[in-house]
C-alpha cells in the first residue's frame, strides 16, 4: 500500500486546487535517514522543513543529496522489485531538479552573476549529457545487465556537475543577487518543480520559454504514467 500525499500550492483557487489534486497524485517518497512527517513540505536530513531554508543555494544542495542517497538506495537494494522502486524515484527527483534549474536559475546566473551566460550554458550541456544518460537509465529493467553500469555512468557525470555548481557557480549566483533575491528565487523553484515532466526528455529544449511550453505538454503524460509506477513505501 502506498500513501498518496500532494503537495499542493496554497496560493491557488479552490477549482485549481482540486485540478490540481486530480491530476498530480503521486507516491511520496520518504528518505531512510529522515523522520516521518506529516507536513506535506519534505523534511531535510536535520529534521528541519524546507520551508525554513530560505536560500535558492540551499534548496539545490538539498536536491543533491537527495540524489546521492537515491542512487545509492537504488544501486544497494537487495532484490529486483526493491532497485525498480528507487530506479523510478531517482529517475523522478533527477528529472524534476534539472529542468527547474533551467527554468529558474539558469537565467538568473545569465542576469545577475558576471560571465554568467557562459556558466549557464555550460551547465545546460551538462545537463544535456545527464538528461541523455537518464534517458536511456530509465527504460532498464532491473534485471538488465547494463543496469548498475549505466547508472554509475550516469552519476559521474551528475557528480561532476554538482560538485562544480556547489562549489563555484552558486556561490558566485548568492552574492550576486543577495538573501532576499534568493529566498524568492528559492520559492520560484519549489513551485516550478509541481509543473515539470517527471522523466527525461532530452530532445526537449532546455531554456524558457521553450522548454516550459514543451514541459507542459509532457508532464501530464508523464505523471499519469508515474501513477502505475511502483515507488518506495512511505514508511
Amino acid at each position: 500500500m502506498y500513501r498518496q500525499i500532494l503537495r499542493v500550492p496554497t496560493a491557488i483557487s479552490p477549482t485549481a486546487r482540486q485540478t490540481f489534486v486530480s491530476t498530480y497524485t503521486r507516491p511520496l517518497f520518504v528518505s531512510t535517514v529522515r523522520v516521518q512527517s506529516t507536513d506535506p513540505r519534505r523534511p531535510t536530513q536535520r529534521g528541519v522543513t524546507m520551508a525554513a531554508t530560505t536560500r535558492v543555494s540551499d534548496r539545490i544542495k538539498h536536491d543533491h543529496q537527495e540524489l546521492k542517497e537515491l542512487y545509492n538506495n537504488t544501486k544497494n537494494s537487495k532484490s529486483h522489485d526493491d532497485r525498480e522502486r528507487w530506479q523510478n524515484q531517482f529517475v523522478w527527483e533527477l528529472a524534476r531538479h534539472s529542468v527547474a534549474e533551467e527554468i529558474v536559475v539558469y537565467p538568473a546566473f545569465e542576469a545577475h552573476v558576471d560571465g554568467g551566460f557562459k556558466m549557464a550554458e555550460k551547465n545546460r550541456a551538462e545537463h544535456q549529457a545527464v538528461k541523455e544518460k537518464l534517458y536511456t537509465f530509465q527504460s532498464l529493467p532491473p534485471t538488465d545487465p547494463s543496469f548498475i553500469p549505466a547508472i554509475d555512468s550516469l552519476w559521474e557525470s551528475l557528480r561532476q556537475h554538482i560538485t562544480e555548481e556547489e562549489r563555484d557557480d552558486l556561490p558566485a549566483l548568492e552574492q550576486a543577487i543577495g538573501a532576499d533575491a534568493s529566498g524568492a528565487l528559492a520559492r520560484s523553484f519549489d513551485r516550478t518543480k509541481h509543473f515539470v515532466p517527471t522523466r527525461s526528455h532530452p530532445s526537449a529544449p532546455d531554456r524558457p520559454p521553450y522548454e516550459t511550453a514543451v514541459g507542459m505538454l509532457a508532464t501530464p503524460a508523464d505523471k499519469l504514467m508515474d501513477m502505475f509506477r511502483k515507488f518506495p513505501e512511505s514508511a
